[in-house]
């Protein structure tokens, strides 16, 4: 029987979406994993009764995290996500001709084997640089054999397993695992929420200590709380805004530009201009 799923981000405000059936529901040792088919949006993944991405909406979040980062570095060989189960950031960075390994930290198997099973199309699953391995990304990055030259951060919101991917030391330890040149992004939440603030502020701190770039941005995400988003981009010295990055995105474009829905070098540039209360909100 048709119900609404109902999310919550301030009081008794938020959002609904109209729901066909349940796919899948799992309580696992991490968190409460589900899939519901929905009458608009595809199926619909959530964590924890939040959204994490739907069939329809989720080339925005993915594209963006991705690319911004891929084509910022000046020939990405190795990447590290942390997180990412659904398996469509890897689909992005995979794009990227010059990646030989991307290795998928994932600490929840349920995700990876919810997202194969009710959205097979979100990953790239039987890429062979894809390796997928189900650890705490806190703990992994703390022991790498070969540094990365990019790491995307693709978390859930600061609850559960996910509340230290927002800290200091996390960041350190990241740093620390990329190349000379590395490159890094991360989800930041969204800024018209106020509990998000406190979180999006000590990922900004983070990052200023410990790279010597940061660059925020604002993407639009119609499932995300407000539908505004933002990520945050790190390095050790690439300026994702030159002339050189701009040239490579567009040489991206001619090779796989006709796949994307999202992103391109327009899209890319104007995503650092911030609204004043996001330049506000992180400093």
């Amino acid at each position: 029987m048709p119900f609404q799923y109902l999310e919550y981000y301030n009081g008794t405000t938020g959002l609904s979406v109209g729901v066909n059936r349940v796919l899948f529901s799992e309580q696992t040792p991490f968190q409460k994993v589900e899939i519901y088919e929905t009458d608009t949006w595809g199926n619909l993944m959530t964590i924890d009764g939040m959204v994490m991405l739907s069939e329809k909406d989720e080339f925005v979040y993915h594209e963006m995290i991705a690319h911004t980062a891929c084509f910022s570095h000046p020939n990405p060989k190795r990447v590290l996500i942390i997180g990412g189960g659904d398996g469509g950031t890897a689909r992005e960075v995979l794009r990227h001709a010059s990646v030989e390994h991307v290795d998928m930290v994932e600490i929840d198997e349920a995700v990876v084997r919810a997202s194969k099973l009710h959205m097979p199309a979100v990953g790239a699953w039987n890429d062979p640089r894809l390796h997928v391995l189900y650890e705490n990304g806190l703990t992994f990055v703390e022991h790498v054999p070969v540094k990365y030259d990019v790491i995307i951060i693709d978390g859930s919101d600061p609850v559960g397993p996910a509340v230290d991917l927002f800290k200091q030391e996390f960041y350190d330890k990241c740093a620390a695992a990329l190349t000379e040149n590395g490159v890094l992004t991360v989800q930041t939440e969204s800024p018209f929420v106020e509990h998000y603030h406190e979180s999006m502020r000590s990922v900004s701190q983070a990052l200023k200590n410990t790279f010597a770039l940061n660059r925020p941005m604002v993407v639009f995400i119609p499932l995300y709380p407000t539908g505004m988003w933002s990520l945050c981009f790190a390095s050790k010295g690439i300026d994702p805004l030159s002339a050189e990055v701009a040239a490579r995105a567009e040489a991206g474009m001619r090779v796989f530009g006709s796949e994307l829905k999202y992103y391109n070098p327009d899209v890319h540039k104007a995503a650092f201009a911030l609204p004043n209360f996001v330049r506000t909100l992180f400093g």
